[in-house]
């Protein structure tokens, strides 16, 4: 999220990709789009992100992955805000291959100055999830718990934000997913960024009883207005 005085932000991605999912290899290019809207009192915000990678393995160009995830948060003191989130994914590759949930929780901010911000978020998650290889169909109540760290270095010439997510079920904390992601970006014009991004996410446990990895390493243009 955009912390500085604008109310409308919008910023679009074209990312060339190498990602390895549990041992696929694959060639991608992706697009993303991030958008927010903040009131004129900057104490609401809502805040839209999605994405979509096309992925060609084999000389076979089929659909990779989607995700689309909406947040309304609320400033209720400069420590304390208050959010609620609404998600959808898919990525045919894994086994859990799609995801549907919807949250509420808490999230604070215990580090604010002009090059360093950081956030601690906790949530409880409804989720379903869809497993097409298994015949699958899971509904479960989750945690969501995370830590958001946003640096700016070089008088703002190099920006780096990482996000690490730990989601453990309510009713088997052994069940648990972990995202991590790393973005850098670097200023080429007032509209242009050269950017970095790194995802990584871990399923402790599939239907088949085993831990299922994805990581993806991207590098393109970002445009923002």
């Amino acid at each position: 999220m955009q912390t500085d005085s604008l109310h409308f932000v919008l910023k679009a991605d074209l990312l060339f990709s190498y990602s390895d999912n549990d041992g696929s290899y694959l060639l991608q290019v992706g697009s993303g789009l991030a958008t927010q809207w903040k009131s004129k009192d900057y104490k609401s915000i809502l805040y839209l992100i999605g994405n979509l990678n096309l992925a060609r393995s084999r000389a076979e160009d089929f659909r990779n992955s989607w995700f689309f995830h909406l947040r309304y948060n609320r400033k209720l003191t400069d420590l304390f805000r208050l959010e609620g989130f609404v998600q959808s994914q898919h990525n045919q590759l894994l086994s859990i291959n799609s995801r549907n949930l919807l949250g509420a929780g808490v999230r604070l901010k215990f580090i604010s100055t002009p090059e360093v911000k950081a956030y601690f978020g906790n949530s409880y998650m409804y989720e379903i999830e869809e497993s097409d290889a298994f015949g699958l169909k899971l509904y479960n109540h989750r945690n969501s718990s995370y830590l958001s760290l946003s640096v700016s270095l070089a008088e703002g010439k190099l920006d780096l934000t990482n996000t690490l997510y730990y989601q453990p079920l309510y009713r088997d904390f052994g069940n648990y997913r972990i995202l991590q992601q790393l973005k850098a970006e670097v200023p080429i014009t007032q509209k242009l960024k050269f950017s970095g991004l790194f995802n990584y996410f871990l399923n402790s446990r599939t239907p088949a009883g085993e831990s299922e990895y994805s990581s993806l390493l991207s590098m393109g243009i970002t445009f923002e207005i």
